[in-house]
């Protein structure tokens, strides 16, 4: 694809710097006091002019929102992302929930809108656009957010804004439960190692240790302190949960909806089938992993595997730290076969002050990484990391970088109210990236390294086509269990999440006879996105379809592959994949994903014989 430029290390930023976002803090509060002002002025604009409804003011209308919708992203972005640096800093944490505020206040001012536009046949519809020529170009978006509604509508104000009174309850118990898990749940307390030093057991101690720590005895004695710990705080979590199950569904049923599992595969452009074969097809083929597990079990020279040997990088150099500059610049060489977009953008990322890189729990950063698009702006997205140096970071830089690029190309593709997607098309671009950088550290490095980078990706696989599905699933049945007695235990959602798992896991781990509370330091399942995970299954699917093009005709996929980065939800998802590559949801997807990790692991295999 050409030469590209290569990046100056001395150019590496590792900080976020949002003073683009707002200048100080006092800029941010006067901004949220004209947001407010601003939404009752919209409310007091247009209310009468939808009485009798025309084009031109339907088209302004619009025009005027996304200005709107422009203004508050920044804020809510400013707000969350400083938070999320420290979960416990009180400006912050008001800034979110005023913010949050102001979204719901919003949703119940433009409910006279949201009513009348989902209320409008086909006939009424054509009258608009024919009224009003430009509105032409916001068609799909009328009709993926207002037009298929039609029958999971408000049925009037009144109930519009009763739900987004629910939506802010909703968001604040998401917020709740991070907060709880950055300062309780992943603090697990001390341990003694085996060479006597106190050792803290946190979100990102924990992997560090699992992952490089040669002493079995270490491992598990960490693993152990935070596996009954989790358990202790089960039953404050599971109290939090049963909350936020209740007000899903809640939300659901007022939207004619059975639950909010149908609401949610609504919304994802799913079929509950496609997700229950998907599901069917990791079950029955879970053993394709069974020759993987074998491969660690003799590396590791184990008679049997437990759950505190899973993570252990099978490398020579255990404890060998990959830094954050050779990772940066590994993921550059990693997309020299991509069009030359990616390499600009990976550029404007990691050099300005867009990545935000080493772990802090003990000020208070949250665990976890995630990636902020600011198509608000037109502006890279904000990636937050927690990066140790272990094999794992790097491809979680990679993942977030394919997300960045993503948001960055649609953002300066289409109209900003375009800039979105469903959750499964957004993760493809960041499991695209894993897939290129893992290939790219297969063909570029000495074998140790090579089959170490391939484990750790097979060992993700397994990740991806057995834990995310069930999280999901476990989510699901944990709603059922809730909607049948209210508030549940943590003695039973844990017994649920182990039934679940032994659906899906290996038979060749020995796990804990206990049952397991790992679902509490989860945070997607406290997510407003309810069954956000098996979003992470399906992209991983359609990655592996893509990544066989890829090979196969570089020039032609490149072409396509930005195509399809940049049309944001201009087309819905079904016709974005046939389109641009001929591909499908359904079972014959899932059995080619299993085939590729087959061939994986022989790969792996064929790299340890050398």
């Amino acid at each position: 694809m050409g030469q590209n430029k290569e990046i100056n290390p001395e150019e590496i930023t590792t900080e976020w710097n949002d003073s683009y976002l707002f200048n100080s803090t006092e800029d941010a509060l006067k901004e949220l006091e004209a947001l407010k002002e601003k939404s009752g002025e919209i409310n007091r604009t247009f209310r009468p002019e939808f009485e009798k409804l025309s084009g031109p003011i339907l088209l302004e209308y619009l025009e005027t929102e996304k200005e709107f919708s422009k203004s508050i992203d920044v804020l809510y972005i400013y707000a969350y992302t400083q938070l999320t640096k420290n979960v416990n800093e009180q400006f912050f944490n008001s800034l979110l929930t005023e913010s949050q505020d102001l979204i719901t206040e919003h949703k119940k001012n433009s409910a006279f809108s949201t009513v009348k536009l989902t209320a409008l046949n086909k006939e009424e519809w054509e009258r608009l656009f024919s009224e009003e020529p430009e509105l032409e170009m916001y068609r799909p978006y009328l009709e993926a957010n207002y037009i298929r509604f039609m029958e999971h509508r408000p049925v009037d104000e009144a109930q519009a804004v009763y739900i987004a009174e629910i939506e802010n309850q909703r968001m604040k118990l998401e917020t709740e439960a991070l907060s709880r898990i950055t300062n309780k749940v992943t603090m697990a307390g001390n341990i003694t190692l085996e060479n006597g030093e106190e050792f803290q057991v946190n979100s990102q101690s924990y992997n560090t240790l699992l992952s490089t720590d040669t002493s079995r005895e270490n491992r598990k004695r960490c693993y152990d302190r935070r596996f009954y710990h989790l358990i202790n705080e089960s039953d404050s979590m599971a109290s939090l949960y049963s909350e936020k199950a209740r007000l899903d569904d809640l939300v659901a049923k007022e939207l004619k909806y059975e639950d909010y599992y149908e609401s949610s595969l609504f919304n994802f452009y799913l079929k509950k089938k496609q997700i229950d074969d998907m599901n069917a097809v990791f079950k029955e083929r879970k053993d394709i992993f069974e020759d993987y597990n074998e491969f660690r079990r003799k590396k590791l020279g184990l008679e049997k595997l437990r759950p505190y040997d899973l993570m252990l990088q099978l490398a020579d150099q255990l404890g060998k730290n990959y830094s954050y500059m050779d990772a940066v610049e590994e993921i550059q060489k990693s997309y020299s076969g991509m069009d030359p977009r990616f390499n600009e953008i990976f550029l404007k990322m990691v050099t300005g002050n867009f990545i935000d890189v080493y772990p802090d729990p003990e000020h208070g950063k949250q665990p976890g990484g995630y990636c902020y698009g600011l198509c608000a702006l037109q502006s890279p997205a904000l990636i937050f990391m927690n990066y140790n140096g272990i094999i794992s970071d790097q491809k979680t830089l990679t993942h977030e970088l394919g997300h960045g690029i993503n948001d960055y190309l649609v953002g300066n593709s289409v109209d900003y109210l375009y800039c979105s997607g469903q959750i499964y098309e957004m993760e493809v671009p960041s499991t695209f990236n894993e897939e290129l950088f893992v290939d790219y550290i297969i063909e570029n490095s000495d074998k140790e390294t090579a089959v170490a980078m391939l484990a750790q990706h097979i060992g993700e696989y397994q990740n991806y086509f057995t834990r995310q599905p069930m999280i999901a699933e476990f989510e699901y049945k944990a709603h059922q269990l809730c909607a049948e007695k209210g508030k549940v235990s943590g003695t039973e959602l844990n017994a649920l999440w182990t039934d679940l798992s032994k659906e899906y896991r290996s038979e060749s781990v020995e796990y804990y006879p206990e049952d397991s509370a790992e679902w509490t330091y989860i945070n997607h399942i406290y997510l407003t996105h309810n069954y956000y995970t098996f979003n992470y299954a399906i992209s991983k699917a359609i990655t592996l379809a893509l990544f066989k093009q890829y090979k196969e005709k570089p020039e032609t996929f490149n072409k396509n592959y930005i195509a399809y980065l940049s049309a944001g939800s201009t087309m819905i998802p079904e016709e974005k994949l046939k389109r641009y590559f001929g591909i499908e949801i359904n079972r014959q997807l899932f059995e080619n994903a299993t085939g590729v990790v087959e061939s994986r692991i022989k790969e792996l295999k064929e790299l340890e014989n050398g």
